[in-house]
C-alpha cells in the first residue's frame, strides 16, 4: 500500500510506544503491562478485580496471570470487599505504591517529550481525531450492516 492508511500509522506508533515502554521497564525489573496495571489500581482504596480489566481494556484471563505475578513479586494483595461480600480489591503495597511512582514518573516524562516537540494546536487535533474514532467504533458507524441484505 502506497498511502499511509490511520488503522496503520495508530498501529505502527502504539507498537513502537509499547516497545518504548518495555525497554524502559526493564531497567526497573518490570514490564509494560505490569506498569500499567500499577497506574489503574487505585492507590488509596484499591480496586475491584472485576472492574480493573474493562478499566484497562483487557482480557480476564490476561489480567489474571499479570495479578498473580505482581502478587508473588509482593506488588499487591487482594483484599475481601467490604461492599461486596463475594468481590476482591486489589490493594497495592508499599512495594507497589514505590513501583507505581516509577510507571508514572515513565508516563509523565514520554508525556513531557513530545509535548516539547508538539504544538499545543497539534496536540489538540490529536485528541479530538483519537477521541472521534473511539466514538465511531463505540457507537458502531464504521461497519454498518445492511439489513436487507442478509
Amino acid at each position: 500500500m502506497k498511502e499511509l492508511t490511520i488503522d496503520y500509522a495508530l498501529r505502527a506508533t502504539w507498537q513502537a510506544v509499547a516497545r518504548m515502554y518495555n525497554e524502559e521497564a526493564k531497567s526497573f525489573e518490570s514490564t509494560m503491562a505490569v506498569g500499567f496495571t500499577l497506574l489503574s489500581i487505585d492507590p488509596r482504596t484499591g480496586t475491584p478485580s472485576t472492574a480493573l480489566g474493562p478499566k484497562m481494556g483487557m482480557e480476564a484471563t490476561s489480567l489474571s496471570r499479570i495479578l498473580k505475578s505482581m502478587e508473588e513479586k509482593g506488588l499487591i494483595l487482594r483484599k475481601p470487599n467490604p461492599a461486596d461480600g463475594r468481590g476482591v480489591l486489589i490493594h497495592l503495597t508499599e512495594f507497589g505504591l514505590e513501583k507505581r511512582k516509577d510507571s508514572k514518573d515513565v508516563v509523565l516524562r514520554f508525556n513531557e517529550v513530545v509535548k516539547q516537540h508538539v504544538s499545543d494546536d497539534k496536540l489538540k487535533g490529536f485528541f479530538e481525531v483519537t477521541e472521534t474514532i473511539n466514538k465511531l467504533i463505540a457507537d458502531k458507524n464504521i461497519y454498518i450492516k445492511d439489513k436487507s441484505n442478509h
